[in-house]
């Protein structure tokens, strides 16, 4: 009998990376982005008062430039839409 616990939110855990993988192929979709671009996939525990307890922070850095959204929810909890809609008001917001 095997009682060995694992914890589903460990880093690297399968889940965590695989979700992690999807989220920024949906940005790479989203974006349209080039296959040199990095995209980086970030969970944070977020200790602003009235702020989810976690957000996702996804980066985009192409050449010089990086851009970055902030999304109020678990890495699990994202949908492609959710990315769709962060980049969209980044794409507004003025310089």
């Amino acid at each position: 009998m095997n009682n060995a616990f694992i914890n589903p939110l460990a880093r690297g855990a399968p889940a965590v990376v695989g979700r992690a993988r999807a989220i920024k192929q949906w940005t790479r979709e989203v974006l349209t982005l080039p296959d040199d671009a990095v995209v980086s996939v970030n969970e944070l525990a977020c200790h602003v008062p009235g702020c989810p307890p976690k957000e996702t922070v996804v980066l985009v850095m192409q050449g010089a430039r990086t851009t970055h959204v902030s999304i109020h929810k678990a890495m699990q909890d994202l949908t492609q839409d959710d990315i769709a809609l962060a980049f969209a008001s980044v794409a507004e917001r003025p310089d």
